[in-house]
């Protein structure tokens, strides 16, 4: 996170800055550290404040920024999910500072939102969709859905489907209680160039997906595409990558879904953003799951903090070990011991690899590939147990 933020900054200058951080409430392990590490590079590279903070009223975010007089602070509201959160401010602020018109992506998405609320299934989009995946996947996940956008602006559609649809789908019990593991696999690339890296197996290998080409049909500016032969233009080029791919998986039995889209602007990336938003709604209402709860997330940070608590276990007994004379290397099975969770000598074994290879203060010797064969104690000792 931090490379990549420096070589950022290498290419920017700092009086066109601005920082923003958002999510949530702040809680995100994850999020915390990475808006963390943005905050002290960008202050320790420019000496000053340009941050944005968009998060819940009297969240730890809002608070830093409001004492710390960051340039604005825009709320999020407890219902807004971070996958849906694109219309909100945590999707508009960052197009809005890329120059990108946020009035036309939200008015995309307020006629898409109309469009789909009708209760006629032929003239509503969403609807149309919802039921493509559910005879497609037999209503219980059954086959994965390959996202295959015809556009070089569109590369990141796949990545953000592959959140909405799989954190909103992916759930172990329905509305009713039962046990029902559904969910939607998603992954992609864009075409042509891309696509390579698998056609080959959807055409001809196991037949466990359905593919969704988004066309766009509008390939450059009026006079700006190029002739590779005599009316042959580039863009035709690519159309007919879409149309020979897309006849080539049907010869062979296999289903595809086409969205198609006049050109990619504010306004039809708003639109497309909320077709998608409504159909995952629509297919969860069909195989009767909540689209709009992560409980296997949550599980994920809660088993990350309790990787925490067992470091800072491991790092007490360790000090304490190291602040004998002489020093007491302790093996695997003894700092386990000592831990009071044996059961974890794996997850200890990973956390005094993970802190060898970066140089803390902790001494590992022994041969990696022996685990049991390793000591390990600390190169300095902290009378006051920092770790404890």
């Amino acid at each position: 996170m931090a490379t990549q933020l420096e070589n950022i900054l290498n290419k920017l200058s700092h009086q066109k800055l601005a920082s923003h951080g958002s999510l949530d409430t702040f809680r995100y392990i994850a999020y915390d550290l990475a808006s963390t590490s943005a905050q002290l590079l960008f202050l320790s590279r420019y000496m000053l404040m340009q941050g944005v903070a968009i998060t819940q009223e009297n969240s730890l975010l809002d608070n830093t920024a409001r004492i710390e007089g960051w340039l604005a602070r825009f709320p999020m509201y407890d219902w807004v999910g971070g996958r849906t959160s694109v219309m909100s401010a945590v999707g508009l602020l960052p197009a809005a500072l890329q120059g990108i018109d946020i009035r036309e992506m939200l008015a995309g998405a307020a006629i898409m939102d109309e469009a789909t609320r009708t209760t006629s299934l032929k003239n509503n989009p969403a609807a149309l969709l919802a039921m493509c995946w559910y005879w497609a996947s037999d209503g219980v996940g059954s086959k994965d859905m390959v996202i295959l956008p015809y556009k070089d602006s569109l590369l990141l559609f796949s990545r953000y489907l592959q959140q909405l649809v799989m954190e909103s789908l992916g759930k172990e019990f329905d509305l009713d209680g039962n046990t029902v593991n559904q969910g939607l696999t998603v992954y992609g690339n864009k075409g042509s160039t891309d696509q390579h890296a698998y056609i080959q197996q959807l055409r001809e290998g196991v037949h466990n997906f359905f593919a969704t080409f988004i066309e766009v049909l509008r390939d450059r500016p009026p006079g700006h595409d190029w002739e590779l032969e005599p009316g042959v233009t580039c863009g035709d080029y690519l159309f007919g990558m879409l149309q020979g791919t897309r006849s080539a998986l049907y010869a062979n039995g296999r289903e595809s879904i086409s969205v198609t889209i006049e050109e990619v602007t504010p306004r039809s990336v708003g639109a497309i953003i909320a077709l998608y938003e409504r159909a995952v709604g629509l297919y969860a209402s069909l195989v009767n799951i909540n689209a709009y709860h992560q409980p296997g997330v949550e599980a994920g940070k809660k088993a990350a903090a309790e990787v925490l608590a067992l470091q800072k276990r491991v790092l007490s007994v360790l000090n304490e070990a190291s602040c004998k004379d002489p020093v007491e290397p302790l093996t695997l099975d003894e700092i386990a011991d000592r831990c009071h969770a044996p059961e974890e000598i794996e997850m200890i074994y990973k956390i005094i690899a993970h802190m060898s290879a970066n140089d803390r203060v902790l001494i590992a010797e022994g041969s990696c590939g022996s685990p049991r064969s390793v000591k390990v104690y600390l190169g300095e000792c902290n009378v006051d147990d920092m770790y404890a």
